[in-house]
């Protein structure tokens, strides 16, 4: 890790501590698997609202596994996506309970195996329930690494590789908390709040913003 680096951690554990929270409200693996799966191209604040209800009318893998196609895809619209959701949380259920005894797997491979589950999810699953070393590459995580200099790709996975390799393994999963809230409260995608930004001096994309501005 390089100095650099390890500045830019120091400081998001200073301001957001070292504390493990997930945003999807959960009971239970099965339940952060769905919750996760529903958050594709979703926030995860309207995710808490549809599984509210939605986790007391399916209160076990089983019901997704028996669940009508049609009638869940109106319990999840407002999620988005919900056709291709719900075919594959039905899916994904149904395998569970007939291969998996209702266990949901640990592995990366066999997680990636499930209908509707990539990196990005099983590494949520990985992270959050089994507490795996893994680096969840979302929006906020793509978009902040970038302007952070951290890496240059635009590809999820490459970046997960080119993360795993700066970043020191006790906070892969840390990272991804510490940056998604650093996301939602200041490295905006749009209009980021960057002279409030703790984290200006190392930001690239700031910089070049800077360089422009004085050459007008």
């Amino acid at each position: 890790m390089t100095k650099r680096t390890k500045e830019i951690l120091d400081l998001l554990d200073g301001q957001y501590t070292r504390e493990y929270k997930c945003y999807l409200n959960h009971e239970t693996p099965w339940q952060l698997l769905i919750a996760t799966m529903l958050s594709a191209q979703c926030t995860d604040a309207r995710v808490n609202i549809v599984t509210k209800d939605l986790f007391r009318k399916y209160d076990s893998l089983e019901k997704f596994a028996q669940a009508d196609l049609k009638e869940l895809e109106q319990d999840i619209k407002p999620t988005g996506f919900y056709h291709n959701k719900a075919k594959n949380i039905i899916a994904c259920a149904r395998r569970l309970v007939e291969e998996y005894n209702g266990e949901v797997p640990k592995s990366l491979e066999d997680l990636t195996s499930l209908a509707g589950v990539g990196r990005k999810t099983a590494n949520v699953i990985r992270g959050n329930i089994y507490h795996e070393p893994s680096i969840v590459v979302d929006t906020h995580v793509k978009r902040i690494s970038r302007r952070l200099g951290l890496t240059r790709e635009s590809d999820p996975e490459k970046i997960e590789m080119e993360l795993m390799k700066v970043l020191p393994k006790d906070h892969w999963i840390l990272y991804n908390i510490q940056i998604i809230t650093f996301g939602r409260q200041i490295c905006f995608a749009r209009g980021p709040r960057c002279e409030d930004c703790f984290l200006q001096y190392y930001c690239v994309e700031y910089k070049e913003k800077q360089k422009k501005a004085k050459k007008k």
